[in-house]
């Protein structure tokens, strides 16, 4: 069975790729993750905060008054946790490029111009493959415009796309008032991928101990958003799709194909069932294609996205009235 797919100009044997998560911090797991078959990694996010907060940390240090106390000397601020300072990052994406052969993706988060050039830079020096620009920003003002949150995002996608010489993907979020137009002029700026869609966490109150609670694993239910989107985009740009939360079994990763997605990142399930759950997927993928009498990967891809899609209008607002009419107690 070929299960053969493209993705950021990467020929892949299948489309199932460890998304960003935990897993890539320990060596042991990526080399696991290989050898199920994972045929690329995504590496979780550099945020913009760990730099600038590193950054701060060690001026503060160094403006620190001779006569300040003896336990100073060895007090940095304290920046938000994470598992791996930037300098630790960079050592981590040569670390695992020597422990596999599979392409390796980086990924980073930030919200300024400045703060994404020059660790895209030192990310490619580092020698990762690719590169997935994490665009995570809450519109939160009151006053700022959604074209406003746009053309910052457009013009650090632009700047990002010329400062290096590797693949570049775009994450984004659900929340663009024109999403498909958004995409559109990603598209046109030369983005290799448009990954949908980022998991804006929602944390849980806890009412008794004011805290908020931990986050929860993805269920396949959150892949029906990504489908819609996925369908709606395919075939409209040049760039890879990727589809990432939800993808938890083999139907779900053939939905995402059949969409219009080329690749589609798992991270809950391998959390929560290990690496070999990779493995068990494509082998799902491959008796369920057998079955049906699909001979590849490329056949089904995008044959139910919106341009080919026996019913398109299932996509639209014509079937709203339907689905609304089709539930029966």
């Amino acid at each position: 069975m070929d299960l053969s797919t493209t993705y950021m100009g990467f020929d892949l044997p299948h489309p199932l790729v460890p998304g960003a998560s935990p897993m890539m911090d320990d060596l042991d797991t990526v080399r696991r993750l290989e050898d199920a078959g994972a045929p690329m990694v995504v590496m979780p996010s550099l945020f913009e905060e760990q730099i600038v907060g590193e950054q701060l940390a060690v001026v503060r240090s160094l403006e620190a008054g001779d006569e300040s106390y003896s336990e100073a000397i060895s007090y940095f601020s304290q920046a938000p946790a994470f598992a791996l300072s930037p300098d630790d990052y960079l050592g981590q994406i040569a670390r695992i490029k020597s422990a596999v052969s599979v392409p390796l993706i980086a990924s980073l988060n930030g919200v300024t111009e400045g703060g994404w050039l020059a660790y895209a830079r030192l990310i490619e020096q580092a020698g990762a493959d690719g590169l997935e620009l994490n665009i995570y920003e809450l519109a939160t003002d009151p006053d700022e415009r959604g074209e406003q949150l746009e053309r910052r995002a457009l013009q650090v996608a632009k700047a990002v796309k010329q400062s290096v010489s590797i693949p570049v993907a775009v994450k984004l979020s659900p929340f663009y008032s024109a999403l498909a137009h958004f995409c559109k002029q990603l598209d046109e700026l030369g983005a290799n991928a448009i990954v949908l869609f980022n998991r804006f966490f929602q944390p849980d109150i806890d009412v008794e101990q004011l805290d908020v609670l931990r986050i929860n694993l993805s269920s396949s239910a959150e892949l029906l958003l990504r489908l819609r989107w996925l369908a709606i985009l395919s075939g409209r740009i040049r760039a890879s799709l990727a589809a990432t939360g939800g993808v938890h079994t083999a139907i779900d990763a053939i939905k995402a194909v059949m969409v219009g997605a080329h690749s589609v990142q798992m991270v809950s399930a391998l959390l929560e069932h290990g690496p070999m759950h990779l493995k068990e997927v494509r082998k799902d993928m491959e008796r369920w294609m057998d079955e049906h009498e699909y001979h590849s990967l490329r056949q089904m891809q995008g044959s139910m996205s919106l341009l080919r899609c026996p019913n398109p209008k299932a996509y639209e607002r014509a079937n709203y009235v339907r689905i609304l009419q089709s539930w029966h107690s």
